[in-house]
């Protein structure tokens, strides 16, 4: 779980973005680092080249004035006087024999002659690192004439420890900051998402929370709040009027619909059958505007429905046995299969409507000589329900418009219906906190419907 949060985390951009200014930061550092050390060890250089520069002088002096004999003489005093080894000397013949100074051997390495060069020698079992220029005299002598920089050396492992030190503090702060925003930013894109979310499935009252840092995520959110805002008064006042119109023609048409049934009673043989059509059709439209308000009043929250513990076996036989009239006439066989005892919290009254609907659908687009397979169990905390006709499906991209109100995929609308069935479905579906799922059922269609045990406790 750690590992897949941090894979998250380093995929967003605050992330990159924290890593990337970090890692520029780092790198300016280190040219700082390098400058300070290139202008820090240059001046120590230069200091030890005019240090041997003097003494060279001062030796070439004494050379040129007395001689071999007093060159001798003089470096002989200067090593006794140099306790500290800070300068090295070393008088050699040609044939490697050393005359006098404080070096044991000359150099193992390869150098002009005449040039300053750095080099490592072994006195008295200490390394030390010096800095020396040579000199050859007359009669093959060879002179060298060097300084300890064993300082020098001590400022570049200082400087090496800082930059490696500095850079592993610029990774570890690079990583840490970037895991921090990352984070915070995650959380606020979390919080818009979920609201998000929670404003597809329908709750168009939900809000983004608005700190008082004013950041870009406070704007944002701000100028959402106010577009949802907007949204919701115009899908309110959609739906306003929508429930209206349904409300206020329900009654008129109902009062239409009983005088024509009335009139059908004192109606000639000849005028009957007519008018008893318009009473079934008057009928079809009181059931639209009656499924019209009922999915209003679920999805509004209005609906004053009784919770109780149903007994969905009983309910789904009770809607199997209306419809098996239907089936028959149509050469259809409902097959049922459930588990013992199925219950849950819920609407009584809405379930056997939603049974009903998904039942009418598979019979309707059922062909003769096939089957309904009606089935039921319960998984853990879950009830799984399906319906699966064996007619000719519905393609996968039309699975979610097939939920819309009036929505008939029947181009040719020879199927009787109003569009509101499976609509019906989904806001049952939604109130017993359910999901509704499609499935190709090769060929058919499978409607699978699944709820908690425990959804309205």
């Amino acid at each position: 779980m750690f590992y897949r949060n941090l894979k998250n985390i380093s995929r967003t951009l605050s992330f990159r973005l924290t890593i990337s200014f970090s890692l520029f930061m780092g790198l300016s550092l280190s040219i700082l680092i390098y400058f300070l050390y290139w202008s820090s060890i240059v001046l120590l250089v230069k200091e030890t080249d005019a240090t041997l520069d003097a003494e060279i002088k001062s030796l070439a002096s004494q050379y040129n004035e007395r001689g071999i004999q007093r060159l001798v003489v003089v470096i002989g005093a200067k090593v006794r006087r140099s306790k500290d080894k800070d300068m090295l000397y070393l008088l050699q013949t040609s044939a490697g024999k050393n005359i006098v100074g404080n070096v044991t051997q000359w150099p193992n390495v390869s150098f002009p002659n005449g040039e300053k060069f750095e080099f490592s020698i072994d006195i008295n079992n200490e390394q030390i690192k010096a800095r020396a220029q040579t000199f050859q005299l007359e009669r093959g002598l060879n002179l060298l004439v060097g300084r300890n920089i064993k300082k020098i050396n001590e400022l570049r492992m200082i400087f090496l420890s800082a930059a490696i030190f500095s850079l592993v503090l610029v990774v570890i702060f690079a990583l840490g900051n970037g895991l921090y925003i990352s984070r915070r930013a995650a959380a606020r894109v979390t919080e818009f998402t979920n609201v998000t979310s929670r404003i597809v499935e329908g709750n168009l009252n939900e809000r983004v929370s608005v700190s008082r840092n004013n950041d870009e995520f406070d704007v944002l959110a701000r100028h959402l709040n106010e577009m949802l805002a907007r949204l919701e008064k115009l899908v309110s006042g959609v739906k306003h009027v929508s429930d209206n119109i349904a409300h206020d023609l329900r009654t008129p048409l109902t009062r239409l619909r009983n005088r024509i049934e009335s009139l059908t009673n004192q109606a000639s043989q000849e005028i009957k059958p007519e008018l008893r059509v318009c009473v079934k059709e008057a009928d079809d439209l009181l059931k639209v505007f009656s499924s019209l308000l009922r999915i209003s009043r679920i999805e509004s929250g209005s609906y004053a429905g009784s919770i109780e513990r149903l007994d969905l076996n009983g309910i789904i036989h009770d809607a199997v046995d209306l419809y098996q009239a239907t089936a028959e006439n149509k050469l259809v066989t409902i097959v049922v299969e459930l588990d013992e005892k199925m219950s849950l919290l819920g609407d009584k009254n809405l379930w056997f409507q939603m049974v009903a609907n998904l039942l009418d659908n598979a019979i309707k687009y059922s062909p003769a000589h096939s089957s309904i397979a009606v089935y039921g169990e319960t998984l853990g905390d879950k009830i799984n329900f399906s319906i699966a006709d064996r007619g000719s499906g519905v393609a996968v991209s039309d699975h979610d418009k097939m939920v819309e109100r009036f929505t008939r995929l029947d181009p040719s609308r020879s199927y009787p219906g109003s569009g509101l069935g499976l609509s019906l479905v989904k806001v049952v579906v939604e109130f017993h906190k359910g999901t509704l799922r499609f499935f190709d059922n090769q060929p058919g269609l499978k409607v699978v419907v699944d709820f908690p045990v425990s959804q309205l406790t």
